[in-house]
């Protein structure tokens, strides 16, 4: 494995021993021995309580008037909140999308839509053997990019005028379905007295 996860075994904190240097050895990664007067053994400070030997009181004491622990400040994982779990019958299915209108006019394009369709007739006459929709798209993009304002201008505009007159075609179809959803109010109220 090329990167090691952070979920899978967080960092654990360390304990740092602080007390006299004359007492305590300390190691590479920082942590503190002492020498156990019976067996003459370097013994960790944290781990003393596993060690077996008779005098383990009195060196805990020694030890305990010594020495003060301090957790390191490490980061902890953050839990997430769990959302808690709605019942069955709570739940709906996926959100129903709004029926697409069939009368509903097409949207314009835009004027770089406008700029492709007049740069595939011309690139299909300059490279009749050319086949590739990919290559033509792509030297299109490039040479929207390298246009000027100027150059691009007759395509902004027909494209405006486009919007525009799709903008009155949607208003007057919002009308004319607003009409009709009044109608069938009324038509429902009527059948119901």
């Amino acid at each position: 494995m090329a990167g090691a996860s952070s979920k899978t075994n967080p960092p654990r904190a360390r304990k740092r021993v602080e007390a006299e240097t004359n007492t305590l050895k300390r190691a590479r990664d920082g942590s503190a021995f002492t020498k156990c007067e019976a067996c003459n053994k370097d013994v960790p400070v944290v781990l003393i309580d596993m060690h077996s030997c008779s005098l383990d009181s009195k060196i805990r004491m020694s030890l305990e008037s010594q020495v003060v622990e301090k957790v390191a400040d490490v980061k902890k994982p953050v839990e997430r909140k769990r959302a808690a779990p709605a019942d069955r019958k709570e739940r709906k299915g996926k959100k129903e999308r709004k029926s697409k209108d069939p009368k509903a006019p097409k949207r314009p394009p835009t004027a770089f839509f406008l700029f492709m369709d007049d740069f595939r007739k011309e690139y299909k006459e300059t490279h009749p053997d050319s086949k590739s929709v990919s290559m033509v798209a792509k030297e299109g993009g490039e040479k929207w990019k390298s246009m000027t304002d100027e150059e691009r201008k007759p395509y902004v505009d027909k494209a405006a005028e486009l919007k525009a007159e799709y903008e009155k075609v949607k208003e007057k179809l919002n009308e004319q379905n607003e009409e009709e959803e009044k109608e069938e109010i009324e038509e429902s109220e009527k059948e119901e007295e």
